[in-house]
C-alpha cells in the first residue's frame, strides 16, 4: 500500500479526506496516515517505520452503570503474517498474548491512561495490531505514537490540556545517544530506554542499562524529550487536519458544602491520627473504623433516603479528603505514614538458605514487604523456546514474580498470571540481566521465582534484591550485586517532598512511582510513571541521587547476609561438565536414530547435549553419573595417537599377527614381527583372544589403520607417550616381514 498518494480505495466510505504526516525520528522517518484504514472507529491510524507497519485504533463506549473507575483497556497483537510466518501449534492461529506483547500493552496503557480526564468513566478500547514487520524496526513504540495520535484525533477527550505524547526509544551506541536504534543496533547499546514525552514533560520511563551513571541516565531522557517533539508535531499536524471535533465531557461538579461536612467528619472522628498508624494492618483497620464512622454520622444527619443518594459520594469525598490529609502532613511534618524521614530506608532482613532443597533461596524483609526468592539451575533442555516475529530464540535466563491475594490479607481466587505480575517479573529480571554470566562462564540455565508473601510497597524491588541473594546461594558467579527502590514524590506547588522506599500508600496518593535498580557502580533498570506535568530536571537528580544513597544501604545489608556467590553449587543442582569432541565423531556419540547417546542417559542418568561445533555438556545430579558419562563419550571419541602406550585387549589372532582393541571402536594390528624381541614361530605363542597386551601405536596411515607393537610397550606404562625408536626385530623376523 502506498503511502504517497490514496489509492484506489473511495475515501467517501466514512471519510472524505486523507493525510499523512512524517516525523524525522531513526534512520528512517516514521510516517502516519489517517483516512484509509478501519474509518469507523473513533481513531485509526497506519503507521509504518521502514518495512514494519502498525494499524492502531481507538473506539470509545459510553460509561457502564455503576461504574467507579476508568475502563480503558488497551490490547498490542503481533500477527505472525507480518513476517511471513505460520504460527506454531495445533491451532495455527494467533492465541493468548505472549509476555512481550503484554509488556507493550502495559507500555501504551502506562503512558495513555494520566491523559484522560480526571473522572472520565466512558468505554475506551485501544487495540494495536502488528500487520508487517521488517525485522529492523521495533513496532512498540511505533504503536505507542500511532496510539496517542488515533486517540488525539478521535472525538474522546483526551490531553486536551498537556497535549498528545510520543514514546521513543533510546539508545547509546558508542558513548552515543541514538533515538530509536534498530533492532540490530541496539545489541551494541549499553542503554535501552522506551520514553513516553508530551511537551512540556516525560510521561512515562521503560528500560535497562549496563551500570549507566545517573547523570548519563538523565541525559538520555531529556534527550528523548528534545526528539519527540517531532512526533508531538505531527499528532498536532494530524489532528488539524483530520481531527474530528472532541465530545463535551465536565467532570462531576464538586458539592463543596458537602465535602466540607465529609472533611469536618474526618477530622473529628480522627483520620489525621489514622493515617500516622505506623502498622499496615493496624491502619487499615483504623481507616475503615474512621471511614464507617464518617458515614454512620451522615446517615444520622441525612436520613436513610438521602443518605442512600449520597453515599457513593460521600466515599469519593472520603477518599480525596484522605488523600490531602496525608499528603499535607507529609509535607507539613516532614515525616511520612510510618514515622520515617524522606530518605530513610525501612528496617531491612536478609536471609539465605531458606528453602533445604531448592539450589538457592532467599528470604527478604523491608518493612512490611517481604519476598520468597528461589533459584533453579537447569540444562539446555530447560530453556525457554521463545516464538516471535523475529523468529525462533531461546531464554536461558528467566524471572518469574508471583504476588498471591494472602500477601495483602485478601481472599480472592486465582486466575493465572495477571500482566501486572507479568510487568513486575520482567522489571526486576530486567534489572538482573546484565549482572548474569554468559553461557560459557556458566553454562546452566537459570530460573528465578520470587514469591511475594507481604506486601506494602515496592515489591518488585524486593524481588530484586532476593534475586541476587538467591543467586548467590546458588552459586551463581553474578558479576555485582543488585539491588532495587521505589522513589516517590508529593508537589503542591513549591513544597516537594521526594520519598525513598515508598509504602504502598504513598504510592496510590503520591504524584510519582520512580522504580530504581542497580549495582554500586550505576544503574542496570528503571521504570518510571508520572502523574504530573512538568517533572523538572533538578526533581529528577534528586531522586536519583537519593535512590543511590537508598540502594548503598540495601547493597550494605545484603552483603551482610551473604558477601558473594557460595564456592559450591547446592548438592542437588545438576553438575555441568562441558568437553571437545571432533565433530566428525558426533555421530558416533549419538548413534544411529539416537540409539548410543539414549543408552549413555539410561546408564547414567545425566543429560547431554551436543552442539555442532563437538562442544558436549554433560549434566547430572552426583560427580559420579556425570563421571561416568564423560568415559564412555570419551572412549566413543578417542582417537589413537602415534607413540603412545595404550592397554588393549586381543580380539583376534591371525596367522600374521593379531588384532587389538585399543578402546571401544578402534582397533589395531600388532604384526607378527612386533610380537616379540625374539622370533616368534606362531602369534599364539604370545598371545592368545581375550589377552591383555600393552602396545605402543607406530604409525597410523591415511586410511586409519593403525600399526602396533608389543615389543616397544613392553615395560612402559599404559597412557604415556614414548619417543623413542623400537628396536629392530630379529634377522629372521625382517625376513618373514619383508617376505
Amino acid at each position: 500500500m502506498s503511502f504517497e498518494t490514496p489509492g484506489l480505495i473511495t475515501l467517501a466510505h466514512n471519510s472524505d479526506k486523507w493525510h499523512e504526516v512524517k516525523a524525522d525520528v531513526g534512520d528512517v522517518p516514521m510516517q502516519f496516515e489517517v483516512g484509509r484504514v478501519a474509518k469507523q472507529a473513533a481513531g485509526s491510524v497506519w503507521a509504518r517505520w521502514g518495512d514494519s507497519v502498525v494499524l492502531v485504533t481507538v473506539c470509545g463506549a459510553q460509561a457502564r452503570e455503576g461504574i467507579d473507575f476508568f475502563p480503558l483497556t488497551v490490547e498490542y497483537v503481533e500477527k505472525t503474517y507480518a513476517a511471513g510466518k505460520i504460527p506454531g501449534g495445533f491451532f495455527k492461529r494467533e492465541a493468548r498474548p505472549r509476555d512481550a506483547e503484554i509488556l507493550t500493552c502495559r507500555i501504551i496503557d502506562r503512558s495513555l491512561r494520566p491523559l484522560f480526564p480526571e473522572g472520565y468513566k466512558n468505554e475506551v478500547q485501544i487495540i494495536a495490531t502488528v500487520v508487517s514487520f521488517d525485522g529492523l524496526h521495533d513496532t512498540d513504540t511505533l504503536a505507542l505514537c500511532a496510539a496517542s495520535m488515533a486517540v488525539h484525533i478521535s472525538d474522546i477527550p483526551f490531553a486536551e490540556s498537556s497535549g498528545p505524547i510520543a514514546g521513543l526509544r533510546v539508545g547509546r551506541i558508542g558513548g552515543k545517544l541514538e533515538i530509536n536504534p534498530t533492532i540490530e543496533a541496539r545489541k551494541g547499546s549499553d542503554l535501552d530506554l522506551v520514553v513516553s514525552i508530551s511537551k512540556d514533560a516525560i510521561v512515562m520511563v521503560e528500560g535497562g542499562a549496563a551500570e549507566v551513571d545517573e547523570k548519563d541516565l538523565i541525559d538520555a531522557l531529556f534527550f528523548a524529550h528534545e526528539q519527540g517533539q517531532k512526533v508531538v508535531a505531527a499528532c498536532h499536524e494530524m489532528r488539524a487536519k483530520m481531527g474530528k471535533p472532541k465530545a463535551a465531557y465536565t467532570p462531576p461538579a464538586k458539592d463543596e458544602e458537602f465535602y466540607a461536612k465529609v472533611n469536618g467528619l474526618a477530622e473529628k472522628h480522627g483520620l489525621a491520627a489514622a493515617l500516622a498508624t505506623r502498622n499496615k494492618i493496624e491502619r487499615y483497620a483504623t481507616l475503615d473504623k474512621v471511614k464507617a464512622a464518617i458515614h454512620a454520622s451522615l446517615k444520622a444527619d441525612l436520613g436513610d433516603v438521602q443518605y442512600a443518594a449520597d453515599k457513593k459520594k460521600a466515599s469519593e469525598y472520603y477518599g480525596d479528603v484522605k488523600y490531602n490529609v496525608m499528603r499535607a502532613a507529609a509535607l507539613k511534618t516532614k515525616l511520612r505514614l510510618d514515622g520515617r524521614k524522606y530518605d530513610e530506608v525501612r528496617p531491612i532482613n536478609c536471609e539465605v538458605g531458606a528453602l533445604p532443597r531448592a539450589h538457592g533461596s532467599a528470604l527478604f524483609t523491608r518493612g512490611e514487604t517481604q519476598a520468597l526468592v528461589s533459584t533453579t539451575l537447569g540444562t539446555r533442555d530447560d530453556e525457554q523456546k521463545i516464538d516471535n516475529l523475529l523468529g525462533e530464540s531461546y531464554r536461558r535466563y528467566m524471572l518469574h514474580y508471583n504476588f498471591p491475594p494472602f500477601c495483602v490479607g485478601e481472599a480472592r481466587p486465582l486466575r493465572g498470571t495477571s500482566r501486572r505480575e507479568i510487568g513486575h517479573g520482567a522489571l526486576a529480571e530486567r534489572a538482573v540481566a546484565r549482572m548474569i554470566p554468559s553461557e560459557e562462564d556458566f553454562p546452566y540455565v537459570i530460573r528465578i521465582v520470587s514469591e511475594i508473601t507481604e506486601s506494602n510497597g515496592s515489591s518488585s524491588m524486593a524481588s530484586v534484591c532476593g534475586a541476587t541473594m538467591s543467586l548467590f546461594d546458588a552459586g551463581v558467579p553474578v558479576k555485582s550485586p543488585v539491588a532495587g527502590i521505589a522513589m516517590g514524590l508529593i508537589k503542591e506547588g513549591d513544597d516537594i517532598a521526594i520519598l525513598s522506599d515508598i509504602l504502598g500508600d504513598e504510592d496510590h496518593l503520591g504524584d510519582m512511582d520512580f522504580k530504581v535498580c542497580g549495582t554500586a557502580k550505576g544503574i542496570t533498570a528503571i521504570q518510571m510513571d508520572i502523574k504530573i506535568e512538568g517533572l523538572s530536571r533538578d526533581i529528577m537528580t534528586t531522586a536519583l541521587s537519593q535512590a543511590k544513597a537508598g540502594r548503598a544501604i540495601i547493597l550494605k545489608q545484603m552483603h551482610e547476609a551473604i558477601g558473594g556467590p557460595r564456592g559450591e553449587l547446592s548438592q542437588y543442582a545438576p553438575r555441568m561438565t562441558t568437553m571437545r569432541i571432533n565433530p566428525d565423531k558426533i555421530r558416533d556419540v549419538i548413534g544411529p536414530g539416537g540409539k548410543v547417546i539414549r543408552d549413555i542417559v539410561a546408564k547414567t542418568g545425566a543429560k547431554i547435549d551436543i552442539k555442532d561445533d563437538g562442544t558436549v555438556i554433560i549434566a547430572a545430579i552426583g560427580r559420579e553419573a556425570g563421571d561416568k558419562a564423560r568415559q564412555i563419550i570419551e572412549d566413543l571419541t578417542r582417537e589413537a595417537e602415534v607413540n603412545r602406550i595404550y592397554k588393549g585387549l586381543v580380539r583376534k589372532v591371525v596367522e600374521f599377527g593379531a588384532f587389538v582393541e585399543l578402546f571401544p571402536g578402534t582397533d589395531g594390528l600388532i604384526h607378527i614381527s612386533e610380537l616379540s624381541d625374539k622370533r616368534v614361530a606362531k602369534v599364539t605363542d604370545v598371545v592368545q583372544e581375550g589377552d591383555e597386551v600393552v602396545v605402543k601405536v607406530l604409525s597410523i596411515d591415511r586410511d586409519g589403520k593403525i600399526r602396533l607393537s608389543r615389543r616397544a610397550g613392553v615395560g612402559k606404562e599404559p597412557g604415556t607417550v614414548d619417543k623413542s625408536e623400537p628396536p629392530p626385530p630379529p634377522a629372521r623376523e625382517r625376513e618373514r616381514e619383508q617376505h
